[in-house]
């Protein structure tokens, strides 16, 4: 691959996974939080704890994606977002594990956001800034 390409490929990824972030965060909070509220409902959190679970994610989701933006520590923001990927896994799994065999897939759809976290935290040291 050439290194334009590669330079293509890694700013594509930015953005998209910018855009995935940002837009999650916004229906979490604005487009469909009740989707969210359900969720934790099934699992008997509800009142305040499920208004700072759902606001807090939804935020957490837009500030991510803000800060590949930003191209400001991106090994760094890399680290987060798996953390936050993982973190995110454990808790759906363990309030539903069916959301893995979800047609959709809410929960299999991280393993190839991983692996485009993985293609920009191993590709950011050669590529020129945006």
């Amino acid at each position: 691959m050439t290194q334009k390409n590669q330079e293509k490929l890694y700013k594509a990824g930015i953005y998209s996974l910018a855009f995935v972030w940002i837009f999650t965060g916004l229906t979490s909070t604005y487009f469909a939080p009740e989707i969210g509220y359900d969720i934790l409902a099934s699992a008997n959190i509800t009142g305040a704890m499920a208004d700072f679970s759902v606001y807090a994610g939804g935020v957490l989701d837009i500030v991510l994606g803000l800060w590949l933006l930003s191209s400001v520590k991106i090994k760094l923001c890399c680290t987060v977002q798996v953390a936050t990927i993982a973190l995110y896994t454990i808790i759906l799994t363990v309030i539903d594990a069916s959301f893995w065999l979800h047609p959709f897939g809410p929960i299999t759809k991280n393993i190839p956001i991983l692996v485009l976290i993985g293609f920009i935290y191993a590709n950011n040291v050669n590529i020129k800034r945006f």
